[in-house]
């Protein structure tokens, strides 16, 4: 496969900024028991939110919002995810949730969308999905195939591809944001000190995820919600909406780049509350 049909494919994929704070933040917030009581009233145990990250990036992309989820009582879990194929990655956070008791709230952002939308298929822990300027394909449907639909982000052009030897032989391509375009492509809206920083910090991702075609979309059986960034140049505002429309999700709009986690991250974590109360 040429390096022109590597990239082109990805030219919106989302891309999650991750290493912002240089730990990766996978945290647990401790809640009060299902049975304690306030006065006459017993409190509900509220479910666990599972953030999963997307390109480029790891869980310290969440560390805002998991701070405000945390301080509002709810546990919270960010895994990492491998970022190796859209199978592979999926089946890994399908087997991490086996991990976690009780009902959950899959939250996905920029490629994270494709893996929990296949992730959480047949799961019935899982009551709500959530997406943050993410993808949400169908069935058969890759992220090349959906990026076809829409004019081009700003992406494509923003990529560095670097071979990787496979395990089993051949050669794979990894794909990193040039540092000198990450803050402008991925976060305009966040502190070019932090970008820097997240550009320099960046995990890679295999090209061959955006070729992939999941076998599953949870969305057609799971509610969901999503937040649309209406100045992302990863995934353009229009395909955002149009996956959302498609889902049938709950929808809000913000004017945040891509990087919403880290530039909005009390927007992030309203509707990913929203999407909690509506499960109890």
């Amino acid at each position: 496969m040429s390096l022109k049909t590597v990239l082109r494919p990805t030219r919106k994929r989302a891309v999650v900024l991750g290493a912002l704070t240089g730990v990766a933040a996978v945290s647990l917030a401790v809640t009060a028991p299902a049975n304690a009581t306030a006065g006459h009233h017993s409190v509900e145990k509220k479910p666990t939110v599972v953030l999963v990250h997307g390109a480029f990036v790891d869980g310290s992309s969440w560390n805002g919002v998991i701070e405000r989820l945390q301080r509002d009582g709810y546990p919270v879990v960010a895994p990492a995810n491998p970022l190796r194929g859209l199978a592979s990655d999926a089946a890994y956070i399908n087997s991490y949730l086996k991990s976690v008791k009780g009902p959950i709230v899959l939250v996905g952002h920029s490629y994270g969308g494709s893996v929990i939308s296949q992730a959480a298929a047949g799961d019935p822990h899982v009551k709500a999905l959530v997406y943050i300027a993410a993808f949400a394909q169908d069935k058969g449907e890759s992220v090349a195939a959906l990026n076809s639909k829409f004019p081009a982000a700003e992406l494509g052009s923003a990529l560095n591809a670097v071979p990787f030897p496979l395990p089993g032989g051949g050669t794979g391509t990894d794909l990193y944001v040039k540092a000198d375009k990450f803050h402008d492509v991925i976060a305009a809206d966040a502190p070019k000190s932090i970008t820097d920083l997240a550009a320099a910090a960046q995990r890679p991702v295999s090209a061959s995820v955006f070729d992939e075609k999941p076998t599953e979309a949870a969305w057609k059986t799971i509610p969901s919600w999503d937040l649309v960034t209406t100045q992302d140049k990863a995934i353009t505002p229009d395909e955002q909406r149009f996956m959302a429309k498609r889902a049938h999700a709950h929808t809000i709009e913000i004017n945040s780049s891509h990087a919403a986690p880290v530039s909005h991250p009390g927007a992030v974590t309203r509707i990913i509350e929203q999407a909690a109360r509506a499960t109890r």
